[in-house]
């Protein structure tokens, strides 16, 4: 496919079912295959970002057993993102380059190794390093996972029902990570939310060769100077979002980071540019409904990832539930989320991808701004579980479509680049979610009036601040509808059944 074809607008794309294979045996075999091989890499998708939230509960935990301060607590959850979303571009390209089976094992092997390394760390030092190399591990194997569904099923309703099982994995396993978290926590010990993932990956490790499929491998030079631009930058970025949450958005180094990243960014965009292969082609955003779905990612990502950071400290330090009573709080919206995820190509199908998008937006504003109104007083039902039911219902609707406009389009050669921007959005997208909502939060808490007891005191300075959070992530969603009206025309893509 030449490169003026790769850029076409999405809306310009004609989707047609692929031929069907000579012979009923052929083809159920074909289908089983797949069905194994989408198996195998969304076991390995569900174990990776389950660690990115399956920690949160097990932090009271981490701090006592290893005598962690505060300071180095977030940077248990930091030293992850910074080096998962710093690197998940070049692991997209690598995939490209170096074969995408070959650079899923070998970033899945990473991963658990340093699952292993993790849950047997003595001291901070060990557990931070063991940290930072599953977020390494997980930024190879990612785009990888991705990519192979792109490049595996044609556009149309099979790729469709595939990414919507993505979808589920991504946007479920989030939350499914804090139920887990809860029970391992309480059950168990911190050190099992490091240790679950290495049956797993080993599991993947061995039946992966035999499955799943192996890319060409692209001839030609690498792009070191794209990768390194676009790897310092985005972690620049990352950081500078992580740094503004806990010190302020007037903080020297928080000011000095966003300048880093904007230099490196600048450069990186100026290297792609002239690149023979990109790291990640320019191409790619020379599609609008292409990028406002990136954009709109960001800030629904940043809203759902801040809902789960005030509300699990709310259940537990407000509501009084204790860890495992608070992840399976977490529960409804989770299987409300898989469910709902699995009726979207149907839907989707029916409606078309936009309209499903800001179907699913509506009920996520209005349970986001139910959250806004809590207090004290109020109870988990149905003050807390009915906006998550909302917001379940909402991102089970809205991600599928999301994804299938962030991919449509491109050509099988990019897949691992396009795929890699897509969970590039994801993890910024987070980073600055929490980031302003910290801020907001911390400006709200300074505003509460002094209360006769200390406890009661505490329990309104959470509730308050972790509210006005709650309207300001409504906020969010509310921008990206706006987005999504304004940039995103996209037919719908999944085709009837034959």
């Amino acid at each position: 496919m030449s490169s003026q074809s790769a850029t076409r607008p999405i809306t310009d794309l004609k989707i047609t079912e692929p031929p069907r294979k000579h012979g009923k045996q052929r083809a159920e075999s074909g289908q089983g295959r797949f069905g194994l091989t989408l198996a195998i890499v969304l076991c390995a998708q569900l174990m990776i970002i389950l660690d990115a939230t399956v920690v949160n509960i097990a932090l009271p935990g981490i701090a006592h057993g290893l005598h962690l301060s505060a300071a180095g607590l977030s940077w248990v959850l930091n030293s992850y993102s910074l080096t998962f979303g710093g690197l998940l571009l070049l692991g997209g390209r690598a995939g490209d380059i170096l074969g995408r089976r070959r650079v899923f094992l070998g970033g899945l092997a990473l991963f658990t190794l340093a699952s292993l390394a993790g849950g047997l760390a003595v001291n901070a030092t060990e557990l931070l390093a063991a940290r930072a190399l599953q977020g390494i591990g997980a930024a190879f194997a990612t785009p990888a996972t991705l990519a192979t569904i792109v490049a595996s099923v044609p556009e149309g309703r099979a790729r469709t029902r595939a990414l919507a099982l993505f979808t589920g994995v991504i946007t479920g396993g989030a939350s499914l990570g804090l139920v887990l978290g809860g029970l391992i926590t309480s059950w168990a010990s911190w050190r099992w939310v490091f240790f679950v993932n290495v049956p797993v990956g080993a599991a993947v490790l061995i039946f992966g060769p035999r499955f799943l499929p192996e890319s060409a491998r692209k001839r030609g030079k690498f792009d070191f100077q794209g990768a390194l631009t676009s790897t310092a930058g985005v972690t620049a970025l990352v950081y500078a979002f992580i740094r503004a949450a806990s010190n302020g958005w007037t903080d020297p180094v928080t000011l000095a980071a966003f300048g880093v990243s904007a230099v490196l960014l600048a450069a990186f965009v100026a290297t792609e540019a002239t690149s023979a292969q990109p790291i990640m082609p320019l191409r790619l955003l020379a599609d609008r409904t292409r990028v406002g779905s990136y954009l709109a990612r960001v800030l629904i990502v940043g809203a759902m990832f801040g809902t789960f950071f005030f509300l699990t400290q709310f259940i537990q330090d407000v509501l009084g539930f204790s860890p495992v009573k608070a992840g399976l709080a977490f529960l409804p919206m989770t299987v409300a989320l898989f469910a709902v995820s699995r009726l979207a190509p149907r839907l989707m199908n029916r409606m078309g991808a936009r309209q499903l998008m800001l179907a699913g937006l509506a009920p996520a504003v209005g349970g986001l701004a139910w959250l806004g109104q809590l207090s004290p007083a109020t109870t988990y039902w149905p003050g807390v579980l009915g906006p998550m039911l909302l917001m379940g219902f909402g991102m089970g609707l809205a991600f599928v479509p999301l994804t299938t406009a962030s991919l449509a389009g491109v050509d099988p050669a990019d897949s691992g680049a396009a795929s890699a921007m897509v969970n590039v959005t994801q993890q910024v997208g987070g980073a600055l979610g929490l980031a302003a909502l910290v801020t907001v939060y911390g400006h709200a808490a300074h505003q509460v009036p002094r209360q006769a007891t200390a406890l009661a005191e505490a329990r309104l300075v959470l509730s308050h601040g972790v509210a006005v959070s709650f309207a300001t992530a409504a906020v969010f969603d509310a921008i990206a509808i706006a987005v999504i009206l304004a940039a995103v025309r996209l037919r719908a893509i999944a085709t009837k059944a034959s």
